[in-house]
């Protein structure tokens, strides 16, 4: 091969070319935080970097596996507090029907009913805001 040939190879990029670099240093704590956003996100560490400072800098990236294990607890604590409620509803219909109902238990379970179903409420928006951010992040 003489030397006015080329190998193969990849063409040079015409535009959008990188030929800056920029140095920066890290502890040996965050560096290993790297490593893991690396591990979990399946990208590059440089590719990491452009995203967060370049494109998606207002864009939090979300551990998916650790966002998922936190709703599946906390729609565990959802479903147990509900069918709480179901016990109690079930067992002051008896004492309703035995004529011993004391009317401040019904007073604090329609109170609580109603702070339940509040933070239901909370829940869902929350979710809602969190969905529609991570379908943004995508796009």
């Amino acid at each position: 091969m003489d030397g006015n040939n080329r190998s193969k190879g990849r063409p040079p990029l015409k535009v959008g070319r990188r030929n800056k670099k920029i140095d920066v240093r890290f502890s040996e704590d965050e560096y290993k935080e790297i490593l893991a956003m690396e591990q979990e996100f399946g990208m590059p560490k440089a590719e990491l970097m452009r995203m967060r400072v370049l494109r998606d800098s207002g864009i939090v990236v979300t551990n998916s596996r650790e966002l998922i294990r936190q709703l599946d607890r906390v729609a565990g604590e959802m479903g147990r507090c509900g069918n709480n409620i179901n016990q109690l509803a079930h067992y002051s219909n008896i004492m309703q029907l035995k004529e011993i109902l004391d009317p401040e238990t019904t007073v604090r379970f329609n109170r609580l009913l109603n702070e339940y179903i509040s933070y239901q409420i909370t829940l869902e928006s929350v979710l809602r805001k969190v969905i529609l951010s991570l379908g943004r992040s995508k796009s």
